[in-house]
């Protein structure tokens, strides 16, 4: 049994993550965090994150941008890369999880979550029983309470390396 806290894997940054692989592996929707995972907090969304989405609609994939931002936020960027999206989602709580992949048409075995925090977005999604892949946050300039989730996170991360070395042994 997968530890909930463990991401399904880890990539240097959500731009370098190969969908196409993914997507011959059966994966059909692709839920998102925005925030540090797609542009810096707070950021609009970019040339960089509208093509990624252009390409992903174009490979086949359903996308789905899933915030605990409110909705002017969430909207705006959702407008510029063409995706649903659902705000103040509570993550880690599962209900946004399920309703994201209800409203792609997706079930938890061809969905992948990406997002760079271990406490809301990998256990939250790790719970619904999706695919998660944890990216490095993207601008080091966060609210306090995040950096000191991030601490924690720390801790987490060693832990799985561990684990990760172990496994390939």
């Amino acid at each position: 049994m997968r530890h909930l806290l463990y991401p399904s894997e880890i990539s240097e940054s959500t731009y370098l993550i190969p969908f196409d692989r993914l997507y011959d592996e059966g994966y059909r929707g692709v839920i998102f965090d925005i925030d540090n995972t797609l542009v810096p907090h707070g950021a609009p969304a970019d040339e960089r994150a509208v093509e990624l989405f252009d390409k992903l609609h174009e490979l086949g994939y359903q996308t789905m941008l899933l915030s605990n931002n409110k909705e002017p936020r969430v909207s705006l960027f959702a407008d510029a890369v063409e995706s649903g999206y659902i705000y103040k989602a509570n993550k880690p709580f599962l209900s946004g999880y399920f309703k994201a992949m209800e409203k792609m048409g997706t079930g938890p075995d061809n969905t992948l979550f990406v997002g760079d925090q271990i406490f809301t977005d990998v256990w939250g999604a790790n719970r619904a029983g999706m695919h998660t892949i944890l990216v490095k946050q993207i601008d080091k300039k966060e609210e306090i309470q995040i950096v000191i989730k991030r601490w924690f996170e720390a801790i987490v991360l060693f832990f799985y390396k561990k684990h990760v070395k172990r496994m390939e042994k």
